[in-house]
């Protein structure tokens, strides 16, 4: 398989002989090898572990995303990505970075639903005057 991982602004890995592919979704793992049917899937925050020949096992925590796989190409689309070889560290900058981000933009998405509701109600009281 080709593995090809994006993220929002360059491409953080493209790889060639991949063997097979593991990753988390909402559902659980997913496991992917060279002959599994084209499919979709929505990517949890969490370890993508990847092997080749040349490289073995790799682990690259990434951000939640989206994985799609046509024929033998496989592209993940995903915010933030970073590898190592420590699957343990890796493991605790997903729980410490991305998981922590993702909390700080539901609570700044919270203030900013209350905002917009403050302001049409003002609106709406302004209007009847």
């Amino acid at each position: 398989m080709n593995l090809k991982i994006l993220l929002p602004f360059k491409v953080f890995a493209e790889k060639s002989g991949v063997s097979r592919i593991v990753s988390e979704t909402h559902s659980g793992s997913f496991g992917l090898l060279p002959h599994r049917r084209d499919c979709v899937a929505a990517l949890e925050p969490g370890i993508l572990i990847y092997e080749t020949q040349a490289d073995g096992e790799v682990f690259v925590a990434v951000d939640g995303g989206v994985l799609v796989k046509t024929g033998p190409d496989v592209l993940v689309s995903v915010r933030r990505a970073m590898g190592g070889a420590d699957l343990g560290q890796l493991r605790q900058a997903v729980a410490q970075e991305f998981l922590a981000l993702d909390e700080h933009e539901q609570n700044v998405r919270s203030v900013l639903t209350k905002l917009e509701s403050g302001f049409l109600r003002r609106f709406a009281t302004f209007q009847h005057d």
